[in-house]
């Protein structure tokens, strides 16, 4: 199978109709077919959208099992006992331990962080862990971004004396673990009003839900993790997600963790401006690579610390095993293309495992080789006994509902739509992967698999001035489920073309109608360097651009296309 060609479908929405229109008069124009093509069409609905405001009845009562999580909580602080909080090695995980720790801490209750090791332990709930906990003399536990799909580990933990509230926003397996509360929106008989809080989110109701029975309000302070958590995670931001994220940013860019501030720091970053884009591709990273390497608890203890001196310290470490992340993703990434690739070049799935790939990275090269190919991607690393992978997939393929049709053959799964992970004995390996590529061609075989890139409109290039950036910044804040304003110009000259960045990766660009002239830049598409026609069409955003102290416009470039 090739690479996909570069000729990705480009959907533009429909200009608004005359009475929405006449709705959101009181809008720009421009951002009254923004906020159209999100769903807002009247000013009632576009007055809560801009301010992004969360759904209605989202109190953290209306969670099912909320109150017993509530009350046995309260009674561990009342009567002293040990709480263990136990979180996932990733960024939301990590945050929402952080989260729960210093919230508790703040309440007075005897509480710890407990973050497994993914080499050791892998991922979730583990016996060993919980025995542990116990002989530590631990009489509860809190689950945070885990423990939906662990119902051995949970019967264990009754076993032994442990009691335990999971808080988890992954989806449910057919068979609910025995705990003594379960906070998930997902599960069933759940009427909460959003389905998509991530890991994070959920620890924060928890936090809320607590404040609404002590009469605190402390849970707030705690925003700026949750967009970190939120964000790092994928989540869509739609919804309260929304609204969580934006007050968080808010918090973030005056931060008050020593831990951050450091982050931010090493990340090149300028506080005041920190958006959610930042998170997902500088921030979120860097938690990230500590957890995927050696140990998340370097990423926990940067968020938890007060210490001026540690913070750097940890901060720099993370920024290390960041770049180190990034060389192995390279690595791998194109090894797992060359394995998937010569078996089945026409694979409606692709699929590569080596006793040499790092378990914390093969998520990342998953991402990759689903982007390059637009087909659902699962790359693992295969031990003596069992082999663990991680899954991405495409809007057209849910790969969990996959993963769940062939449950009997793996040890553990769980995940998203978009993306998930297994693990199997290496005997049921093949099998396993036969039924899924089985399962993938049933579903794909019938469909046209390009990416599909959404435009809101086509625009000139003289309606891309300052005064529009504003605008668009009211969308914010924008990723998963709620992009950037995205814009098509037709018909450019283009003046200049050059590959930068490593190995020419990406496109530096200038192109103008004929009276206007605009920079662009162009990421991963280097290779139209000796290539570009003389005139382009282009889907873009617009933006600012601050370099060596010098503000400009420029368009961010997502597809070139000759121009018709």
């Amino acid at each position: 199978m090739q690479a996909p060609s570069l000729d990705k479908r480009w959907i533009i929405a429909t200009p608004l109709p005359a009475e929405v229109d006449a709705q959101l008069s009181g809008f720009h124009p421009i951002l009254r077919q923004l906020l159209y093509n999100r769903g807002q069409a009247t000013e009632a609905q576009a007055v809560s959208y801009l301010r992004a405001e969360a759904p209605e009845g989202a109190s953290p009562i209306n969670l099912l099992g909320m109150q017993a999580a509530v009350d046995r909580l309260l009674y561990a602080m009342k009567h002293a006992e040990p709480v263990a909080i136990y979180g996932d090695y990733d960024a939301d995980g990590v945050t929402a331990t952080a989260l729960l720790v210093q919230y508790l801490r703040r309440l007075g209750a005897d509480v710890r962080g407990y973050i497994p090791n993914r080499f050791d332990e892998g991922y979730g709930l583990n016996i060993e862990a919980l025995q542990t906990l116990r002989e530590q003399g631990i009489k509860l536990v809190i689950t945070v971004d885990c423990g939906i799909r662990s119902p051995k580990e949970a019967s264990f933990a009754r076993e032994i004396g442990l009691d335990l509230i999971i808080t988890d926003h992954h989806h449910p397996g057919e068979e609910l673990p025995e705990a003594l509360a379960i906070l998930n929106p997902k599960q069933a008989g759940d009427n909460y009003p959003d389905k998509n809080l991530a890991g994070v989110g959920l620890a924060y109701k928890l936090a809320a839900g607590v404040d609404l029975s002590t009469g605190n309000s402390l849970a707030e302070e705690f925003l700026d993790l949750v967009a970190l958590g939120t964000v790092s995670d994928l989540a869509p931001l739609t919804g309260e997600n929304r609204s969580l994220v934006r007050r968080g940013l808010e918090q973030l860019r005056n931060p008050q963790r020593q831990g951050i501030l450091s982050l931010i720091g090493v990340a090149g970053l300028n506080a005041a401006q920190i958006s959610a884009g930042d998170i997902g591709y500088l921030l979120g990273p860097r938690l990230n690579a500590a957890g995927r390497l050696e140990s998340a608890l370097a990423s926990l203890e940067l968020l938890t610390t007060d210490n001026v001196i540690q913070a750097a310290f940890l901060a720099q470490q993370l920024d290390v095993h960041n770049q180190e992340r990034q060389r192995l993703t390279r690595e791998i990434q194109e090894n797992a293309e060359r394995i998937a690739l010569q078996d089945d070049e026409q694979a409606y799935l692709l699929f590569a495992a080596h006793p040499d790939f790092n378990p914390g990275v093969v998520g990342l090269a998953a991402s990759r080789l689903m982007e390059v190919y637009y087909r659902p991607a699962i790359v693992a690393y295969r031990g003596d006994e069992f082999t663990r992978a991680s899954c991405r997939s495409i809007q057209e393929f849910h790969i969990t509902d996959a993963l769940d049709q062939c449950a009997e053959l793996m040890e553990h799964h769980g995940g998203h739509a978009a993306a998930a992970g297994f693990t199997v004995r290496n005997e049921n390996l093949q099998e396993l992967i036969s039924r899924l590529k089985d399962i993938a061609r049933a579903q794909l075989e019938r469909l046209d698999l390009r990416p599909t890139l959404h435009a809101d409109m086509e625009i000139p290039l003289r309606e891309l001035k300052a005064d529009l950036l504003p605008v668009l910044e009211s969308l914010q804040p924008t990723g998963i489920g709620n992009r950037r304003a995205q814009f098509v110009t037709r018909n450019l000259k283009v003046l200049s073309a050059r590959a930068v960045g490593r190995d020419g990766a990406h496109l530096k660009l200038a192109v103008s109608d004929g009276w206007i002239t605009f920079d662009g830049i162009a990421f991963r598409q280097g290779h139209w360097a000796n290539t570009l026609p003389a005139r382009v069409d282009l889907l873009h955003t617009f933006e600012r651009n601050e370099y060596n102290g010098r503000t400009s416009l420029q368009l961010n470039i997502l597809d070139i296309k000759p121009a018709q």
